[in-house]
């Protein structure tokens, strides 16, 4: 299969072969890994007991699904992923809030699933070959599995593709194999080795679980969906058919494998560490499954993220080729996988760095989707396609290629986010006017979106649907 060409610039029609199933596919089959596994034990971590982490879970899922599915119609219509589209929203410089925030996004999430992926493989090696835990067998198993993904990310979506249907069922079976495996221990109580409620109270802990482990998860996706649905063609598909398979995809390929982490979780007495736990606790004959899911749900996981972190650089940078975008992030996920090892604790920093991103993508989301709205799905696409050809003009140029108003409104709703964000090592100013509970979600995208609605309120139909009145596009700069 050759490597995919294709970088932020506009697919025609005729390259548009996927359809609802293939989303489906990739949403359902790279989310069966270990990297979304773990966010189903944050909530015993935190104290909680089962039905309570059952349900932050599928009340944070389901919410974050209805505010994230409707993005994946963007791309629908543009032909281009997420964050180049809403250089209609932003400009086509301005853009680049959403590049960094997809950039982020898909780091923070690429480093995790080859750090906890790599952790259970070291463990099951260990107990099937007596493999020390030292540094040497931690650096070769995260470069094994970081190899793997470069190379399914650098050939492309029809790669990361075929290995989503295949992961989409082998996952599933070894995900049953592992609910038998762990069922001998399953207790439903909170684990006493949690130490009680992480923030002091129920509804809090369960708040921030709600927002941490359930809602993270789409808001995962706010610039990812457009990668697939790109490939998408409106003429023959409808938006309504898309729409469905965004959303049973996103709720099955998220609740199934965090619910499995919730239940191994309590089947393992996982409380203060999960991979250590899921290894020692495994029967001897789920060990060599469990090594298949560490190693093939991770490089499936993992080979998407960082495909859309070279489409994000390669976004940023236009002159860079994805390919090469892709090898250039793909070390610095590598060096956040070892900072991670060694460095941080597990729960504090898969919590800050959901929180944070969850707080500071919000508000871009809700901006891009209010100009969605707006435009009824009309875009201009070879207008969005500015800076990617080094040319100025178009209907989407703005200030400079900058909506200012756009950016303002997105930088106003994630300070106000950050300063209502609930972290085990920060708590912001703002708590204190929500009883403690961690807000930064609703507030982020709520005030971000009124300021930008306010904000462009006059020029809205002029600025985003009409391109008579828009400059020609001019030659290179």
């Amino acid at each position: 299969m050759p490597i995919e060409q294709r970088g932020v610039d506009t697919v025609p029609d005729a390259e548009r072969t996927s359809g609802p199933r293939d989303l489906m596919s990739i949403l359902l089959g790279s989310n069966l890994c270990l990297g979304v596994i773990i966010f189903g034990w944050l909530p015993p971590s935190f104290g909680l007991g089962w039905w309570a982490s059952v349900s932050s879970i599928v009340a944070g899922t389901v919410v974050g699904t209805l505010f994230t599915a409707p993005l994946a119609l963007v791309s629908l219509r543009t032909a281009t992923n997420l964050s180049t589209s809403s250089g209609a929203q932003f400009g086509v410089r301005g853009r680049l809030v959403g590049s960094v925030v997809g950039l982020l996004l898909a780091l923070g999430y690429t480093a995790l699933t080859v750090w906890i992926g790599g952790d259970v493989m070291v463990g099951v090696l260990g107990r099937l070959f007596a493999l020390p835990a030292d540094g040497a067998s931690y650096a070769v198993v995260y470069a094994l599995l970081a190899a793997a993904t470069v190379a399914g990310a650098v050939y492309g979506y029809r790669v990361l593709l075929a290995m989503s249907r295949v992961l989409s069922v082998g996952m599933t079976a070894l995900l049953v194999l592992g609910v038998i495996a762990y069922a001998p221990h399953f207790t439903t109580g909170a684990l006493p080795e949690a130490g009680g409620y992480l923030l002091g109270g129920f509804w809090p802990t369960w708040c921030l679980a709600t927002v941490a482990a359930g809602l993270s998860g789409p808001i995962a996706f706010i610039t990812l969906l457009g990668d697939y649905t790109r490939y998408i063609s409106p003429v023959r598909h409808t938006s309504r058919t898309v729409l469905h398979a965004t959303w049973l995809g996103l709720i099955a390929g998220l609740l199934v494998p965090q619910l499995f982490g919730t239940f191994t979780a309590f089947g393992a007495r996982a409380a203060l560490d999960y991979a250590g736990p899921l290894v020692q606790a495994s029967p001897g004959w789920y060990l060599v499954p469990l090594l298949l899911a560490a190693s093939a749900g991770s490089v499936g996981n993992a080979g998407l993220m960082l495909y859309s972190m070279g489409l994000d650089l390669d976004a940023i940078l236009p002159r860079a080729s994805r390919a090469r975008a892709t090898c250039a992030v793909a070390v610095v996920a590598m060096a956040c996988v070892f900072v991670g090892h060694y460095a941080w604790n597990a729960q504090s920093a898969m919590t800050s760095f959901v929180l944070l991103l969850t707080a500071i993508g919000t508000p871009w989301a809700v901006i891009t989707l209010i100009g969605f709205v707006r435009c009824r799905g009309m875009y201009d696409a070879d207008a969005l396609q500015v800076f990617n050809r080094r040319s100025r003009g178009g209907m989407y140029w703005y200030r400079a290629g900058w909506n200012v108003p756009a950016v303002i409104s997105w930088a106003v709703g994630a300070g106000v986010g950050l300063l209502a964000v609930s972290l085990p090592s920060y708590e912001g100013p703002l708590l204190s006017l929500t009883g403690g509970v961690d807000c930064s979600f609703l507030l982020s995208g709520a005030v971000g979106g009124l300021a930008y609605v306010l904000l462009t309120a006059g020029a809205a139909a002029d600025s985003e649907t009409e391109s008579a009145t828009a400059p020609e596009v001019t030659s290179r700069v």
